[in-house]
């Protein structure tokens, strides 16, 4: 990828940045943790931009900006430099790779593709370690089928053989935008998503739907007008409301019993069913 003039400037400012002594990346990191001294905290990070560009540089065959890298990792170093505790007596850049690193790997695994991979732990080691295994396991043995490899890696990594063959045909293919021409010219005007399969159904389907469905509810309206007043409480609280009531619910607020209301039930349903097919013999 190349190194844009201004990526070159920020590199050589960064790399003719002085580096720290111990006492004296204690102290800086002592002042910006008690005082929240600023000017401390940005000469621990300047002072550490070239760990961010030795690690920006490894993520590089991704096919992203070197630029967005570089910023994604210093989000990462100022992160580390908020949260550094000195008083582990552990090295600034000890600590600060696993954010920088973490900040790149998010930002990567966000912007290499449209669709999101690599959302577990295991997933995002076999994103950024499968092609470097594969060479690896290939320099080993030249012989080795796909498959052979894959179940290696699977092991090497605690996924299944499924997901290594995944990974590795998306890692193969880059997006492909559905407004690009198929043939690879703009002059016949077909697109990709001029040949996407639609599970919708067809214009003539819809407006069929939409009248057999109005037909059929004027014919219900019209059979619940055959149902006496008690009838149609039943029915509509039983088969037409949201939440069906019980039997015992309905005979307590009708003063009979839970059977008595099964039978009327049954009868509203059994005139419900003769005319609908005087409406329509389909029904039968």
């Amino acid at each position: 990828m190349a190194t844009t003039a201004a990526d070159r400037r920020m590199i050589k400012i960064a790399m003719s940045a002085p580096y720290l002594e111990r006492d004296e990346e204690q102290a800086l990191a002592f002042a910006w943790r008690k005082d929240h001294d600023q000017e401390a905290r940005n000469r621990i990070a300047m002072a550490h931009m070239r760990l961010v560009i030795s690690l920006a540089a490894r993520f590089r065959n991704f096919g992203l900006p070197f630029n967005d890298l570089l910023q994604e990792g210093y989000i990462g170093l100022l992160e580390a430099a908020a949260r550094f505790e000195p008083e582990r007596e552990v090295r600034f850049s000890t600590y600060a790779t696993w954010w920088i690193r973490a900040s790149i790997q998010d930002y990567v695994l966000r912007n290499w593709s449209i669709v999101r991979g690599g959302t577990s732990s295991a997933q995002k080691a076999l994103f950024f370690n499968l092609r470097r295994l594969r060479a690896r396991i290939a320099r080993g043995d030249a012989h080795l089928t796909s498959e052979a490899v894959y179940r290696e890696i699977a092991t090497a990594l605690k996924v299944s053989p499924a997901d290594v063959r995944n990974m590795d045909a998306r890692l193969a293919a880059s997006d492909v935008s559905l407004q690009a021409p198929v043939s690879g010219s703009e002059e016949n005007g077909a697109s990709h998503i001029d040949f996407l399969a639609s599970d919708a159904p067809l214009p003539d389907e819809e407006v069929t739907e939409m009248i057999d469905g109005e037909r059929r509810r004027q014919w219900l309206h019209r059979a619940l007008e055959r149902l006496n007043e008690r009838e149609m409480k039943i029915i509509r609280a039983r088969r037409l409301a949201d939440s069906s009531s019980t039997l015992e619910e309905l005979g307590a607020d009708l003063g009979i019993s839970k059977e008595r209301v099964r039978q009327i039930e049954n009868r509203a349903m059994e005139k419900l069913r003769i005319a609908l097919c005087e409406a329509s013999p389909a029904f039968a």
